[in-house]
């Protein structure tokens, strides 16, 4: 009858299609290519022809991608957690280095109490390893922790970026493996024997002889600490270079660290943890705001001179470390300037950062070694405090 007619059709069109699916690479490629992932991964256990295809539609996917958390939401985990367990399921990157930064408060609990100053640091290190947890094994993983936040909510970089300087927040940029650029993160702490740092570790953490070097994300941890001061410039002095962009702050603390050779520190000595971005293509360029931009008008002049240094914006992202001094309060009640300030000038670059304790950072620019405001020659002119450095890094262009 019909009946039968009409199965042995539809058996045919799934033998049909099923043989599609099983030798012509460039369907199957099609097909995978809506895939976020995870569920790519998972599609290239299924047959050698598939793994081939999943294999090279991982490798076209070198855009970044961030994952953000800007409501609070129940209390026995951070928003960032909930949101990147929620997202890593959509996202279409295989995460390969990961800078996580969430704020200082809710992150490690609110107990204040001096007996429960055990469960508020065991807290903050469950919170890390929830996180650490959801990202691929061998993924390098810096997580920072600071007292305000500056995120651009996820679906578009070109979202309006927020500045959140108390209540629950934290972002994940994710970033591929990127064809012609490096990126590594690194970890000195200060040696309570010596007063000399030993400088054969930046070479150790590529700080040194590479050539490609061309941004180096700089923060500082326990910075309160005697001491502390004299070690960041032992670090940030060597790198003072005209073809290296140095820009970065002081946070509260540090509480993921995972790659190779980095292995956490006693918690109470200071020290500096960072991300090096290596690569002939890089170019950035990064403007010092100091405390004499109060209003909008200044604001904006800063943002034209980072817009003067002609860095593509595809591909690109900005960073903005403040000092928590700043913000809302001195601009006098106006809120988010510097972040408007930015979307203004770059309305397709996604912004992210962080409140913190003092800023490091100088008007430069790095595309073919030019200086766009000569740094003085004392060496000190990079750490800073009451200022906000705004910072942008193109990773190349992207096919």
């Amino acid at each position: 009858g019909r009946g039968a007619g009409e199965a042995r059709g539809a058996m045919e069109a799934a033998a049909k299609g099923g043989y599609v699916l099983a030798n012509l690479a460039e369907v199957v490629e099609r097909v995978l290519g809506f895939l976020p992932t995870k569920a790519l991964l998972r599609a290239a256990c299924v047959c050698r022809l598939w793994r081939e295809c999943a294999r090279r539609t991982l490798r076209t996917r070198q855009r970044i991608a961030w994952v953000s958390a800007l409501e609070p939401g129940p209390a026995e985990n951070h928003a960032l957690v909930r949101a990147l367990a929620r997202e890593l399921e959509k996202v279409h990157v295989l995460p390969q280095t990961v800078l996580y930064i969430a704020d200082a408060e809710t992150f490690s609990g609110h107990e204040e109490c001096h007996e429960q100053k055990k469960a508020r640091k065991r807290n903050s290190k469950e919170t890390a390893l929830a996180l650490e947890k959801l990202l691929p094994k061998r993924c390098q993983v810096l997580g920072l922790v600071t007292p305000g936040i500056v995120v651009t909510p996820m679906g578009s970089s070109s979202n309006q970026p927020q500045e959140i300087e108390e209540g629950e927040a934290g972002f994940a940029l994710l970033f591929p493996k990127i064809d012609g650029v490096k990126i590594h993160t690194f970890h000195f702490s200060k040696d309570v024997k010596n007063r000399v740092f030993d400088e054969s570790k930046f070479a150790e953490a590529g700080l040194k002889n590479n050539p490609d070097l061309r941004v180096v994300l700089l923060f500082g941890y326990n910075s309160w600490k005697t001491g502390a001061t004299r070690f960041l410039h032992q670090i940030v002095n060597p790198l003072n270079e005209k073809s290296i962009i140095l820009a970065g702050g002081q946070v509260e603390s540090f509480t993921s660290l995972t790659s190779e050779n980095n292995h956490a520190q006693p918690g109470d000595a200071c020290g500096v943890v960072g991300l090096a971005f290596s690569g002939p293509q890089i170019q950035s360029a990064t403007v010092l705001l100091d405390q004499d931009v109060a209003d909008e008008r200044t604001a904006e002049a800063a943002m034209q001179r980072l817009k003067a240094a002609n860095i593509p914006e595809h591909n690109t992202i900005g960073f903005m470390f403040a000092c928590v001094g700043r913000g809302y309060r001195h601009y006098k009640t106006k809120r988010n300037m510097e972040a408007d300030a930015f979307r203004k000038f770059f309305p397709n670059v996604p912004l992210f950062g962080f409140f913190g304790h003092g800023e490091i950072g100088c008007d430069r620019i790095v595309t073919g070694n030019f200086v766009l405001r000569e740094c003085n020659d004392i060496k000190d002119d990079l750490l800073h405090g009451y200022t906000t450095v705004m910072t942008l890094i193109h990773l190349g262009s992207t096919k």
